[in-house]
């Protein structure tokens, strides 16, 4: 690696004469992304795409920190098996995951950083540190210089390198490893989903150039007047001033222009070629969208799409673009922080419903009928449901038991005389 850090600091004085854009693709590339594009990471489109690069797209980067936040900011509690489902708040585990991952990191930043990780290169790492046999920290380490190889006896081991460039040799009980999916020959390197979709990435980052071209170096007047005769330079200043005086700025919105002496106005429309570019760019969108699992509307587009739909986007998010990513954090915590014994007591659980809260009329219906009303049978008690909206217990006894004051007006007979 040491050569690879030799030539980005010193990126600023080399030039490819013949090809003037790699300086600015240099220049660009961090020290976890030289080596890849030194081994030749050039799209058809002509593009460099890294994982660094590919977040200067804002498709890739609302796709990426959308999962990432949603991942962050969710509950991830430890649970106790059996029928109360209590929450292990006094288990070592619980405690990590909810509340203090390491020194330096809330629960939040933690989660979002090993799942952005996760979504550019495939894969994210964490150090566990033990105290015996309890898990007491979880570091995150780099991604790009962590190995994942399988022994002999089928059993894993991480090579990570250190920045001194030696090799530190860990076992699997040793590494938190969130893996995307994978087709290497035993499952144990996640596909970089941004790695696959580089063709897509690539042609959204030059549409995205295209676009600022025309900005710069377009003619980007609305329009001419066009004049029978020569004018000199003086008639032409003339006429600007007096445009520029009459016709523009709000003030002058839809007024009329009066044009003498054979002087004709021509309003210059939207070429076929910015219409097409301003379709290329949307279709990338919903390339990187797919390959994301986000929903375009996410995206901030198909305005059209809120509204009354907007509780089953959420939805549709959370079980087809979060879901998946619940599950491998969730197999990971248990296999990797959870001894054999204690799988069978506990088992790591993320609080997605903090993601699927509707309206306040949508809960109180559910809450209502919840806790029995309209005479139905009732499936929650009433601090279940205080908990569920941050509110502190009652100390009602009947805000702790399912004959709710709701069912038992509703279901007692009328006294007779």
């Amino acid at each position: 690696m040491e050569i690879f850090d030799a030539l980005l600091a010193t990126s600023h004085w080399r030039e490819d004469q013949s090809r003037p854009s790699s300086a600015s693709v240099s220049a660009a590339l961090t020290s976890a992304d030289l080596p890849a594009f030194m081994r030749g990471g050039e799209t058809a489109s002509g593009e460099y795409v890294t994982a660094s690069k590919a977040l200067e797209n804002m498709a890739i980067l609302r796709c990426v920190s959308l999962i990432s936040e949603s991942i962050g900011m969710l509950p991830l509690n430890l649970i106790a098996r059996g029928d109360e489902k209590a929450y292990a708040t006094e288990h070592a585990v619980h405690r990590l995951c909810k509340h203090r991952p390491n020194e330096y990191q809330g629960p939040y930043k933690f989660k979002s950083t090993m799942q952005l990780r996760a979504l550019l290169r495939g894969n994210a790492y964490a150090r566990i540190i033990w105290r015996g046999a309890t898990p007491v920290r979880l570091i995150p380490l780099d991604s790009t210089k962590v190995t994942p190889q399988l022994n002999d006896d089928f059993t894993v081991r991480y090579e990570y390198r250190r920045p001194d460039g030696g090799i530190l040799t860990l076992p699997a009980r040793d590494v938190l490893h969130l893996a995307d999916l994978a087709d290497d020959e035993h499952g144990l390197v996640g596909l970089s989903r941004v790695k696959k979709a580089r063709e897509a990435i690539g042609l959204a980052l030059q549409a995205q150039k295209a676009a600022g071209r025309i900005f710069k170096n377009g003619v980007m007047a609305g329009g001419a007047l066009v004049y029978p005769r020569k004018l000199d330079p003086q008639q032409i200043e003339n006429i600007r001033q007096s445009l520029e005086a009459n016709s523009a700025g709000v003030s002058n919105a839809h007024k009329w222009m009066v044009l003498e002496d054979g002087i004709t106005a021509e309003k210059w429309a939207n070429t076929a070629r910015d219409s097409e570019l301003g379709g290329s760019r949307d279709h990338q969108i919903e390339e990187i969208a797919r390959a994301f699992g986000v929903p375009r509307p996410l995206l901030m587009m198909d305005d059209t799409s809120w509204g009354s739909g907007i509780e089953q986007l959420g939805i549709f998010f959370v079980q087809y673009g979060l879901q998946h990513w619940f599950n491998i954090w969730e197999d990971e915590i248990a296999l990797k922080l959870l001894s054999e014994k204690e799988r069978d007591l506990y088992y790591a659980k993320f609080n997605e419903r903090a993601l699927l809260r509707g309206t306040l009329k949508d809960q109180a219906e559910f809450f209502g009928k919840a806790l029995g009303s309209g005479g139905s049978q009732p499936w929650m008690k009433a601090n279940e449901v205080r908990d569920l909206q941050d509110l502190s217990k009652s100390n009602d006894p009947a805000a702790n038991s399912l004959e709710s004051t709701l069912t038992r007006k509703t279901n007692v007979p009328a006294e007779t005389t």
